[in-house]
């Protein structure tokens, strides 16, 4: 490659790097905790052990978990029911009316086993702002297409950044970090083997980073594309003034989906379902396809079984990039491999903007990797020593 080409490739990785390297910072340092935000929920949380009740008690219906939430809350309306995968446990979210915004939602935990209130699950504490820190900076979709236009930047530097780091190190072995010369010159070294070694886990985290800032839009795709095909026959109906059995609307998408367990239920009205649907969400029983979520739509005034709705490429994409990005699908030991390999990443991110801002008497890092380029194309010379 000319010294010209590098150049231009050293150009685009410093500028892309710089313009994302605060926004990547606040990712990494934010998705630091939320990689182990069951462990740190569980701590905070304390005790989670559900009281005792008489050998043999049986489960009572979904119906009366959803009316002991709504007594909870009068006048408020059910809009999503979802179910914990260790626990005889479902969680109501209620709310003023269909469309009711965050802040308005109220979220009840209840004890299946006795259709009674165990707690309320409210959306504050620190692990909420490290996650809104994380996942919009609290500006909503515009923070979250922001932070996806940051990693898609972060992408370009990754790119570039594999580009130029071929011919800075062909004259050195890998893993070189030349600690015998100048700071600046060990912080280059350090900073090109931080990324190569951190190149594929730092590409999967960044690409499906971006993949979660586009659910809110992938999900209305999905409501106007596929959905709305489905369920073309309920055009322009009310919402129904009454729903029929919960229970057995589960059942019935159970048995139209065979070998596959409930995620959550979407009431009629939320973006999750239609006017007139219950959107029994199911997953995957293997380990493989327990994140991906098939939607099965129930009239909600007769319980009949509409349609068992299809998972678009982007849905199904959009599924696989949440475990991936935050390393929860091994366990403990994946989560720790995770943190490790962010904490090396703050590390290249510091690293960068150390040596964007050190000049040394040399020149910049620019100048020096075009001065290396050109003195490995002639393979002589001052400049080939002093590219070393």
């Amino acid at each position: 490659m000319s010294p010209v080409a590098v150049k231009r490739w050293v150009w685009v990785h410093k500028w892309t790097s710089l313009i994302c390297t605060v926004f990547m910072l606040l990712l990494c340092v934010t998705g630091l905790p939320l990689i182990f935000h069951d462990e740190i929920d569980a701590a905070l949380e304390g005790d989670t052990t559900l009281p005792p009740v008489p050998e043999g008690t049986g489960l009572r219906t979904l119906d009366e978990a959803v009316a002991a939430a709504l007594a909870a809350y009068p006048g408020e309306r059910p809009l999503f029911l979802s179910f914990d995968i260790d626990r005889p446990v479902v969680n109501v979210t209620t709310g003023p009316r269909a469309r009711s915004t965050l802040a308005e939602m109220h979220l009840t935990a209840i004890d299946l086993r006795t259709a009674e209130i165990i707690g309320s699950i409210k959306e504050e504490g620190i692990m909420h702002v490290i996650l809104r820190l994380h996942v919009d900076m609290f500006a909503g979709l515009p923070g979250e297409l922001f932070l996806g236009f940051m990693g898609l930047l972060l992408v370009v530097s990754i790119v570039s950044g594999v580009v130029v780091y071929a011919p800075f190190m062909r004259r050195l072995r890998f893993g070189t970090v030349r600690t015998t010369r100048s700071i600046r010159l060990k912080w280059l070294d350090l900073h090109n083997l931080i990324g190569i070694v951190t190149l594929m886990w730092l590409t999967v985290v960044a690409i499906t980073g971006v993949i979660n800032t586009l659910s809110t839009p992938l999900v209305d795709l999905w409501r106007a594309d596929e959905l709305a095909e489905l369920t073309a026959p309920y055009e322009g109906m009310p919402l129904p003034e009454s729903f029929t059995d919960i229970d057995a609307a589960v059942d019935t998408a159970m048995a139209a989906a065979p070998g596959m367990s409930p995620r959550f239920i979407a009431f009629p009205g939320v973006r999750f379902s239609t006017n007139h649907h219950y959107a029994v969400w199911l997953r995957g029983a293997t380990t493989a396809t327990e994140r991906l979520s098939t939607p099965v739509l129930i009239d909600a005034t007769d319980g009949d079984l509409t349609a068992v709705g299809s998972r678009p490429w982007y849905m199904t994409a959009l599924g696989l990039s949440q475990p991936l990005h935050f390393g929860d699908y091994g366990g403990l030991p994946l989560k720790i491999l995770w943190a490790v390999l962010d904490i090396l990443a703050i590390v290249l991110l510091g690293s960068g903007v150390y040596l964007w801002a050190v000049k040394r008497s040399g020149g910049s890092a620019e100048a020096l990797v075009a001065r290396r380029a050109r003195a490995v194309s002639e393979g002589s010379g001052p400049e080939a020593e002093a590219a070393e």
